[in-house]
């Protein structure tokens, strides 16, 4: 299959795209609002000539894709909260770049990068398939913007029911190559690991799904070999975990310390999350069926990064 990437130097697609190339003869494109970065990393990860890059003023119809993978976007709570409502105008400008080429080619397949987060604020208990998403319209906050930005587009593909659009809802994620200067639970203990310090740490108990990159492969090429199709699939690992599991295991692992406060000092981007995860396992009919649990995948790459071994080039 021949494939455009477009957002390629985010986190999660440069993933993607080591799984692709360790795993799959697809023939990709990268495209990023930077190429001269993706061409240092592709370099950097001994792929010359293995992949096409370009800017994004040169993607256009005219050129043949089986497949759009759109991976612009945010995955850094302190840049979402930067952002702020310009987050509208991002996602629309490059959901419509791709759409626009669905249009023209119907049976080019569209993956849509969006978010638990589309389902609102509110996760008082995990999310399943007769969740309702829930948007405070007369009351809406800064923390709402990255949510109601996922879920127009969203319905902006639902809209299109003949066009083979999904729309894949990422909760948590995490990889070897993270950017340990993003503000999320996990890095804040990476952060704390590395340096020798006191994690102080909030009371609040939380329950998150961690996805790991080879379970995100295994999605992602299951929607891509399943029969077209518009709808939305939520990502999920083999089972979630609760932050006193996770820290226990992390203290024992990899020596993690710290001290439980009643503040947070965490960036709160998108609104608290005490159960952020979804039972909606609607992947499962198109072939998904995850091989880690959140604990296993966790584990597994923080001793990748701990061990010293190359990080990722964006992960400076």
């Amino acid at each position: 299959m021949r494939l455009a990437i477009l957002g390629a130097t985010s986190q999660i697609a440069t993933d993607l795209v080591l799984s692709f190339a360790a795993q799959s003869s697809h023939d990709l494109v990268l495209y990023a609002r930077r190429p001269e970065v993706v061409s240092q990393w592709l370099t950097s990860r001994g792929l010359v000539g293995r992949y096409a890059f370009a800017d994004f003023t040169a993607f256009s119809a005219d050129e043949h894709f089986d497949a759009i993978l759109n991976f612009v976007g945010v995955g850094n709570p302190a840049q979402a909260a930067a952002m702020g409502a310009s987050i509208f105008d991002i996602t629309l400008k490059y959901d419509e770049m791709a759409m626009h080429y669905v249009r023209q080619h119907p049976e080019c397949r569209y993956l849509f990068l969006s978010s638990g987060a589309a389902y609102g604020a509110s996760f008082d208990v995990p999310v399943d398939e007769n969740t309702k998403a829930v948007i405070a319209i007369n009351n809406l906050q800064p923390t709402d913007w990255y949510a109601v930005a996922k879920l127009h587009a969203e319905c902006r593909h639902r809209a299109l029911p003949q066009l083979p659009i999904i729309d894949i809802r990422v909760f948590n994620y995490f990889s070897c190559t993270q950017n340990i200067s993003a503000r999320f639970l996990i890095t804040d203990m990476l952060r704390a690991i590395r340096e020798n310090v006191v994690l102080k740490i909030s009371s609040e108990y939380i329950v998150r799904d961690y996805l790991h990159p080879s379970d995100f492969y295994k999605l992602i090429s299951a929607l891509l070999c399943s029969p077209a199709a518009n709808a939305a699939v939520d990502c999920y690992s083999r089972a979630p975990v609760d932050k006193p599991n996770l820290l226990t295991v992390f203290e024992r692992e990899f020596g993690l310390k710290y001290e439980i406060t009643q503040a947070s000092n965490s960036v709160n981007a998108t609104g608290n999350k005490p159960y952020y995860y979804s039972l909606n396992t609607r992947a499962a009919n198109f072939g998904y069926q995850p091989a880690l649990t959140s604990l296993e995948g966790l584990v597994k790459e923080m001793q990748i990064f701990l061990q010293g071994l190359p990080r990722d080039f964006f992960g400076k």
